[in-house]
């Protein structure tokens, strides 16, 4: 299987992790997704980057992709002149922090994305800068793409302040993005800005999995997760295309919304939190393309959390989710 993993790779300084007071340079964004990805890969299956790469740090990006195993280097990497995404972050606590924006790259077209996707089996879409993609090349790509298509939206709820600070604001045409995925990932907060005009997130969440999106997936950092399935769900994202055309009707009467909270097994007292739900969600994708029922694969996903959390940073971090000292 051809697994395409669009993202944003990020040269992150760490400030005030685990109390340090020198900051840490390295490398965020997408590249805990595709470290993750690598470990999950079972033998024979093919990781493939759609990315844009700044020039200045092109280089220094394939080092890091050459780290991993099963990645296709050549079908969606693209260099840029833009400079590189480069990302400040200040942690208030273990779950929280400011994030402080400079450089930049744009998004992809569909004309661009296009020839990439076709060669691929499923989609993992982490919207870490939240620019990958505008709504309409959101729609291009799930009216051109037939195969499942899970979605962190992580950063698309995130406005840029004049100094480049992140700010949270409001989705604007929250429903025609959700309906270009098939599953979407959020956590609490962004739960509480995508509900904002609703009421009660959790009420909000129960009402929109439907055919479009049919599963919503909610991390809650040391309380392990949630999810919203609609009646049209099945685990196996490879079936997920034959859903999609269920009547509201017809959705309606195969039964109610299901939801529970799936605890973790393991909570670390102390690590590094960063890219937990990135490593969370491509954990969980890969284990659902592997036939795992979805209880089972956020299991599989929280113990992986848990496990990022013990680790520094995305370099090595593939060897230290399977458990493995890397060389």
């Amino acid at each position: 299987m051809r697994v395409g993993v669009l993202g944003t790779m990020v040269w992150d300084t760490i400030h005030a992790r685990d109390g340090r007071s020198v900051p840490i340079e390295e490398w965020g964004g997408i590249s805990y997704a595709l470290a993750a990805a690598s470990a999950a890969a079972l033998p024979g299956d093919v990781i493939v980057p759609i990315i844009r790469v700044g020039a200045d740090l092109a280089d220094r990006a394939f080092d890091f992709f050459r780290t991993l195993p099963s990645v296709d280097l050549t079908t969606g990497i693209r260099v840029v002149a833009e400079p590189n995404n480069r990302v400040e972050l200040r942690y208030q606590d273990s779950q929280r922090r400011f994030e402080k924006l400079s450089g930049g790259i744009g998004p992809w077209n569909w004309a661009e994305l296009a020839p990439i996707v076709t060669t691929c089996d499923a989609l993992y879409v982490n919207l870490i800068s939240g620019f990958e993609l505008d709504l309409l090349t959101a729609l291009a790509l799930r009216a051109g793409f037939d195969g499942p298509i899970y979605c962190d939206l992580h950063s698309l709820m995130l406005g840029v302040g004049p100094d480049g600070t992140r700010i949270p604001r409001p989705l604007e045409q929250w429903r025609e993005w959700l309906r270009c995925f098939d599953a979407v990932q959020v956590n609490e907060d962004e739960l509480g800005m995508l509900a904002e005009a609703w009421g009660d997130p959790w009420r909000f969440a129960g009402q929109i999995v439907g055919t479009m999106p049919r599963l919503l997936l909610v991390t809650l950092g040391d309380r392990g997760s949630a999810y919203f399935a609609s009646p049209a769900f099945t685990s196996d994202p490879m079936g997920w295309e034959r859903t999609r055309v269920v009547p509201p009707v017809e959705n309606a009467q195969q039964g109610a919304v299901r939801t529970q909270r799936i605890p973790p097994d393991l909570v670390p007292r102390e690590g590094d939190p960063t890219g937990c739900g990135d490593v969370w969600g491509a954990t969980l994708f890969f284990a659902l393309l592997e036939s795992l029922e979805l209880d089972d694969a956020m299991k599989r996903a929280n113990a992986a959390a848990a496990r990022n959390v013990q680790h520094r940073g995305a370099s090595g971090l593939h060897h230290h989710l399977q458990g493995r000292i890397g060389t």
